[in-house]
């Protein structure tokens, strides 16, 4: 697995998410990874004939998560290399299929596609907690989710809210219960964990949103599910979150 680091950041923390992949995993492509300045760019993972490429911002190469970032992309490079349909799946076309006739706004659309990312996650981090260290992981998931909660603003006694990008209820309800379901999945997390209190205080602030519903749906997704299979349980769950309880025909 050949992996170059290029910009002003330290390779350490991505040859050793390297090493670690490779105890179990291989890439037959190989991986340049791109170290910007801008604290704020997103890190963006994409795909071509020749490589892979890994876009990051020096504040995350050099923090303490660097490492497990990075295992996490080489998993979702893993899974795109072996040709896993939620890896394969376009996004936009599962929208289509769920969403069409229906009047969506915007904010509910952009949690569909954080819904769609939480799945391939779930496929990218089997990867990563079978052979990775869970300990700064769950960490990092409670401080995130506590955060989210901290942020979000209170309901009025006329029961408005005002919604904000920073820490809608909603998706921080479905952050939760993807949270739950990854954790849970691999074993990583004791029933007494503070996760399920802060969870409990998401779906209170968030109640439309099922979030037991939702951590069983992204805990129960099959391992290795066919393109009709996969498709059929991205566009439910599409359609479960804005409000309808049609189901996917095949």
């Amino acid at each position: 697995m050949d992996v170059r680091v290029t910009g002003r950041g330290p390779a350490e923390p991505f040859l050793s998410a390297r090493d670690l992949l490779a105890t179990e995993y291989d890439l037959e492509l190989p991986v340049v990874v791109r170290v910007r300045e801008d604290p704020d760019e997103r890190t963006l993972a994409g795909h071509y004939d020749d490589r892979h490429e890994l876009v990051v911002s020096r504040r995350a190469a050099t923090s303490a998560m660097a490492r497990e970032l990075a295992l996490h992309e080489f998993a979702h490079m893993a899974r795109y290399e072996e040709g896993h349909p939620s890896h394969l799946q376009s996004t936009e076309e599962a929208l289509f299929l769920a969403l069409a006739g229906r009047s969506v706004e915007r904010r509910k659309l952009a949690h569909c596609y954080q819904i769609a990312n939480h799945m391939k996650d779930i496929y990218a981090d089997d990867i990563t907690l079978d052979i990775g260290p869970t300990g700064k992981l769950v960490a990092f998931m409670e401080s995130s989710l506590a955060s989210a909660l901290a942020d979000s603003p209170p309901a009025s006694p006329g029961g408005w809210r005002r919604w904000t990008d920073a820490a809608d209820p909603e998706i921080t309800a479905v952050n939760a219960a993807f949270a739950l379901a990854l954790l849970e999945r691999h074993g990583a997390i004791g029933a007494d964990h503070r996760l399920y209190d802060l969870a409990d205080a998401a779906a209170t602030d968030a109640p439309e949103v099922g979030l037991s519903a939702f951590k069983e749906r992204f805990r129960s997704l099959a391992a290795d599910p066919d393109e009709s299979e996969y498709r059929k349980v991205l566009v439910d769950a599409t359609r479960a979150y804005v409000g309808t309880d049609e189901a996917a025909a095949d």
